[in-house]
C-alpha cells in the first residue's frame, strides 16, 4: 500500500490551499473596524505578469507594486504554466463546477486557438497606444469584480433575510441555534454592511459566462480566452522541465487525449507545453505509465501557437487603430461632470491605463460610495470606480481605497492628504432647495458638512413661503474653495428623488499643477 501522496493529490491539495487563501484575502478586503488594511489583501493582482506588463506599458513607467509578477513569469520560464494547474483561483474554480454541468462533445474550429494569443497583443499592444483593455480579459479582475460587485452582496443579502425569517417568523428554540450561527457568520464571512452597486448584473453574467462554457469543452476559457495563460504559455514553451510521452513505447490508446483538461495531448500522444498546465493526470492516468515530468532539451518556437505572420501583423495594425477611434469623441474633451473619482485617483488617462477594474476599492468603500462606471468615461472607462453621492458618501477619515488598489491607480494618501485633495464641487439647486424655494427651514447639508471651516454656511434672509407669509430662514451656499466633493451633502438631503444639492467632479485636484510626489497641491 502506498503511503505517500501521489502528484494529482499535492496538485489538488494545492489547488484547495490557494483558493483558501484568495477567499481569505478577498474577505479582508473589508472594513475592519479601523482605517487600516492589514496583510497585502491585493497580492493575487500584484502577482499576474499580465497586469503588470499592460500597465507598465500603459503609464510607460515600472509600477513598482506589481513587481511580484516578475517571480511568477520566472517561474513559468523554468517549470512551464505550473500556476494554471496548481494555484490560478480562477482555474481550480472552474474544475470545481466542471461535474456540476455534465459533459457535452463539442467540435471546436480549428482557428480558436489562437483567439487568447490575439487577445494578448490587443491587450498589450493597445495599452501602449492609450486603449486600456486588461481589465475586461484578466481572469482575476473577471473574478474578483462578479464577486464583490454580484455575488457576495447577494450572498449576504440572503443570509441576512434567512435568519431575520427565522428571528421575526420561528419559534424561540430554533432562535437559540440560529442565534450563536448568525453571530459566527458576521465575525468570519459577512461584509461590515451590505452593499449594492450599478452593474452587479453584467458583471456577474461576465463571470457566469466563463463557468457556462465548461459546457462545450473542459476549461474553455483556459484554452482558448485567457490572455494571462496565453502570456505564460509563451513563457513555458522556453521551460526546460516539461511533461513529455516516452515513444515510442506508448500504444496509442487515446485515454491521455480524454484525462487531459487543456487538450494538451494530441492523438499520438504527444503534449503541447504550450497547453499543459502541469495537472498531472496523465502521469497517474497513463496505464503504461508513458508520460514523465523532467528536464528536456528542445529548440524554442519563436512565433505563437497557429498564429500566423499575416494574422499577427493584422491584429497588431488593429490594436494601434483602435485607440485612435475611441479618441476622437467629445467626451475625451468634454468629459461627464458626474464622473466623479475617488480620492487618490491619477489624471484620467493614466488612471484608466493603470485601473484594472477589479472592484476592490468599491468593495471596501465604508459608505457603498463607489460604483463601476458605465459609459460616463466612454467605452473603456466601464467598471472603473466613480462616486455616486446620492447612494453613498466618502468618509472624510477614511483611506482604504488607496489601500487595496494593486496598481497604484489611486494613490494610497495619509489621512491628513486625503481631506485637503478635492474630487468635486457641491453646488445648491435653488429650484429645490426647501429653504429658497419653498422657504422651509433646512440645514442638514450645514450640519453633515465635515471640513474643519464649513465648506456650507448659512444666511439669515426674509423671504415670502408658499403661504404668502414673510419669514426668516437660514439659505445655505457653498464656498468653493472649502468644498472637497466629499457628498456627504447631497447623500443627507432630505428631499426624495434628486437632491437639491449636487456634487459634480468641476474643480478636481488631479487635474491641476503637481507640486508633490502624490500629484496633489
Amino acid at each position: 500500500m502506498n503511503i505517500y501522496p501521489t502528484p494529482v493529490f499535492l496538485r489538488r491539495f494545492s489547488q484547495g490551499l490557494f483558493l483558501c487563501i484568495f477567499i481569505v484575502l478577498f474577505l479582508h478586503t473589508d472594513y475592519q473596524g479601523q482605517d487600516e488594511i492589514s496583510g497585502a489583501v491585493n497580492l493575487l493582482f500584484r502577482v499576474d505578469p499580465l497586469i503588470a506588463l499592460a500597465s507598465s506599458l500603459a503609464t510607460r513607467t515600472v509600477i513598482t507594486l506589481v513587481l511580484p509578477a516578475i517571480f511568477l513569469l520566472l517561474s513559468c520560464l523554468i517549470l512551464g504554466r505550473w500556476f494554471c494547474g496548481w494555484a490560478c483561483p480562477m482555474g481550480t474554480l472552474l474544475d470545481y463546477v466542471r461535474p456540476l454541468l455534465g459533459k457535452k462533445p463539442a467540435t471546436i474550429p480549428a482557428e480558436l486557438p489562437k483567439l487568447r494569443y490575439m487577445l494578448l497583443l490587443i491587450i498589450l499592444v493597445g495599452a501602449l497606444f492609450g486603449l486600456p483593455l486588461v481589465g475586461f480579459f484578466d481572469p482575476f479582475a473577471i473574478l474578483v469584480r462578479g464577486l464583490s460587485m454580484a455575488l457576495y452582496p447577494a450572498f449576504s443579502m440572503a443570509i441576512e433575510k434567512f435568519f431575520t425569517l427565522t428571528y421575526n417568523h420561528g419559534p424561540a428554540w430554533l432562535n437559540m441555534l440560529t442565534e450563536p450561527a448568525y453571530q459566527f457568520l458576521r465575525a468570519t464571512v459577512l461584509p461590515f454592511e451590505q452593499k449594492i452597486f450599478t452593474l452587479a448584473l453584467p458583471a456577474a453574467l461576465m463571470l457566469g459566462t466563463l463557468f457556462l462554457l465548461e459546457i462545450f469543452q473542459r476549461r474553455f476559457f483556459c484554452r482558448y480566452v485567457c490572455p494571462l495563460g496565453a502570456l505564460l504559455a509563451l513563457a513555458a514553451r522556453m521551460a526546460p522541465w516539461k511533461i513529455s510521452n516516452r515513444q515510442p513505447a506508448c500504444t496509442v490508446c487515446g485515454k491521455c487525449n480524454v484525462l487531459c483538461r487543456t487538450g494538451a495531448i494530441d492523438k499520438q500522444g504527444q503534449v503541447n507545453s504550450e497547453r499543459c498546465i502541469l495537472c498531472l493526470d496523465c502521469l497517474t492516468g497513463c496505464p503504461q505509465h508513458q508520460f514523465v515530468f523532467s528536464r528536456q532539451h528542445e529548440r524554442a518556437v519563436l512565433l505563437a501557437e497557429g498564429l500566423s505572420r499575416r494574422a499577427f501583423m493584422g491584429t497588431t495594425v488593429s490594436a494601434i487603430a483602435l485607440p485612435f477611434l475611441f479618441a476622437v469623441r467629445p467626451l475625451k474633451r468634454y468629459p461627464e461632470p458626474s464622473l466623479i473619482r475617488p480620492p487618490g485617483a491619477l489624471p484620467e488617462e493614466e488612471f484608466l491605463g493603470r485601473c484594472v477594474r477589479c472592484g476592490e476599492c468599491m468593495q471596501v468603500c465604508i459608505g457603498n460610495a463607489l460604483h463601476p462606471t458605465f459609459m460616463e468615461a466612454g467605452a473603456e472607462g466601464i467598471f472603473t470606480p466613480r462616486l455616486i453621492p446620492r447612494i453613498g458618501y466618502c468618509e472624510y477619515q477614511c483611506t482604504l481605497c488607496g489601500q487595496v488598489c494593486p496598481t497604484g491607480a489611486l494613490k494610497q494618501l495619509p489621512p491628513i492628504k486625503k481631506q485637503t485633495v478635492v474630487i468635486g464641487l457641491a453646488s445648491i439647486d435653488r429650484n429645490r432647495c426647501l429653504p429658497y424655494a419653498k422657504g422651509v427651514p433646512c440645514i442638514v447639508c450645514e450640519e453633515h458638512c465635515p471640513t474643519p471651516e464649513k465648506a456650507i454656511r448659512l444666511r439669515e434672509v426674509s423671504i415670502l413661503n408658499e403661504m404668502g407669509q414673510v419669514v426668516r430662514v437660514k439659505q445655505p451656499y457653498v464656498v468653493d474653495k472649502l468644498c472637497i466633493g466629499c457628498g456627504i451633502c447631497e447623500n443627507k438631503c432630505p428631499l426624495p428623488g434628486h437632491s437639491a444639492i449636487v456634487v459634480t467632479s468641476a474643480g478636481e485636484t488631479r487635474h491641476k499643477r503637481a507640486t508633490d510626489s502624490n500629484g496633489y497641491t
